[in-house]
């Protein structure tokens, strides 16, 4: 039996049960599902592997990273500096570099943890400022190298200390698009460069010219915040960017009146604006069943992960799924299943996936763990025995094998 078949090989994942259904055999061809028989049909002659009637899910999908930033790895880091964005800002400028952040090591790290606990595919932001200038965006890449294509890699170039306030980062941001990264960034137009027009001007300008999609982290609350999702959607049609611009974080959302939710709610869908979130504890559910049912993408991330802006944070996108369905009160098994959804299938166009499930054509990103279904695995998070991305077995029994 192969572990890890070759790009033009064929595997056949036996006796494994797809979303809690009756037992199925996958059988996967260079990389992608290529049929879902009843379990024991398909033919095993060539390699194969017993999923033993776990349940299998699709790989995990982290809409918002920052892999650059973590200290994973490395001896313990205390909490410090002001319990504000730009407290955070000033606390992480003033220390990263005592930590070696950015480094290989510690990014390799978190990926493969990101491995280990199922996620296959992450769409992480990576600071581009004028102290680290390009220099996270090529670790990230050399990270990701180094797991030989185990996990599949985006990067938004983003400008964590701010834009217009930090003049010579919007030509940074400039070399990042021209040098092939996914997006480029913006972070609270208002509230950090106190100059809302000016960062939407430049940060559009270099997206329309370069063809990179946009990511704006957007932490300012109440109605500040809902200004600037309006000057975000107005922006993006005006550019003809639907499809192509995110909204992260979004707070305001969860904090304005039902009314004002809704009027926003049909604004950002009309834009075509996506949302990323990490289901932050002690914040307002943002109004998901009103997002779900006009059709706004929304996908889940694990935001930092042990680093000068928090030290919590494992890489588990299912309890990050946890703590959505806590904070959205969801409780029937229907609505935890949309939970896990919203982890995986529902993010499929954060990586530019056309697809991304357990059905015939999608890449073969696959999860087992013993569970006895979907509501019962985001209930306890159990040990995922084993991961493939791309049809390669990439963790057995929760250890990485790149």
């Amino acid at each position: 039996m192969t572990d890890a078949p070759g790009p033009e090989s064929e595997l056949t994942l036996t006796n494994v049960r797809p979303w809690g259904s009756a037992p199925r055999d996958l059988v996967l061809r260079d990389g992608i599902i290529a049929a879902i028989v009843q379990a024991g049909t398909a033919d095993t002659a060539e390699t194969h592997l017993d999923g033993h009637g776990l349940l299998a899910l699709p790989g995990f999908v982290n809409a918002h990273a920052h892999v650059d930033k973590s200290w994973w790895g490395q001896p313990w880091v205390p909490y410090g500096g002001e319990p504000t964005t730009q407290g955070r800002i000033a606390h992480e400028r003033a220390h990263r570099d005592t930590y070696g952040i950015p480094n290989l090591h510690s990014t390799v790290a978190v990926l493969r943890e990101f491995l280990r606990h199922g996620t296959t595919a992450v769409r992480s932001h990576v600071d581009v400022d004028l102290g680290v200038g390009l220099r996270g965006v090529e670790v990230v890449r050399e990270a990701a190298a180094a797991l030989d294509g185990a996990i599949d890699v985006e990067l938004v170039a983003f400008p964590q200390d701010g834009v217009i306030r930090r003049p010579g980062v919007l030509d940074l941001l400039d070399q990042a698009a021209a040098a092939g990264v996914t997006s480029i960034g913006g972070i609270d137009p208002a509230s950090i460069d106190r100059d809302p027009v000016a960062q939407l001007d430049g940060l559009f300008d270099i997206a329309t010219r370069h063809g990179t999609e946009l990511d704006i982290h957007l932490h300012d609350g109440d109605e500040l915040g809902a200004f600037q999702v309006e000057l975000i959607a107005e922006r993006t049609q005006h550019a003809g960017m639907q499809g192509r611009v995110t909204i992260s974080h979004g707070f305001a959302l969860g904090q304005l009146p039902r009314s004002r939710q809704v009027e926003l709610v049909e604004l950002v869908h009309a834009a075509g604006i996506s949302w990323a979130t990490v289901a932050p504890v002690g914040h307002p559910p943002l109004p998901w069943p009103a997002m779900r049912d006009t059709g706004i993408p929304l996908g889940l991330g694990t935001d930092g992960i042990r680093d000068l802006w928090s030290p919590y944070g494992d890489g588990d996108l299912l309890r990050v799924a946890n703590d959505f369905a806590r904070l959205h009160r969801l409780r029937t098994d229907a609505e935890l299943a949309q939970a896990v959804a919203v982890a995986s299938t529902r993010a499929a166009g954060f990586v530019h996936r056309p697809a991304h499930d357990l059905t015939p054509g999608a890449r073969a990103d696959i999860v087992l763990m013993d569970a006895e279904n979907v509501p019962d695995a985001l209930m306890r998070a159990p040990r995922r025995e084993l991961v493939l991305a791309g049809g390669r077995v990439v963790t057995r029994s929760g250890t990485p094998q790149v």
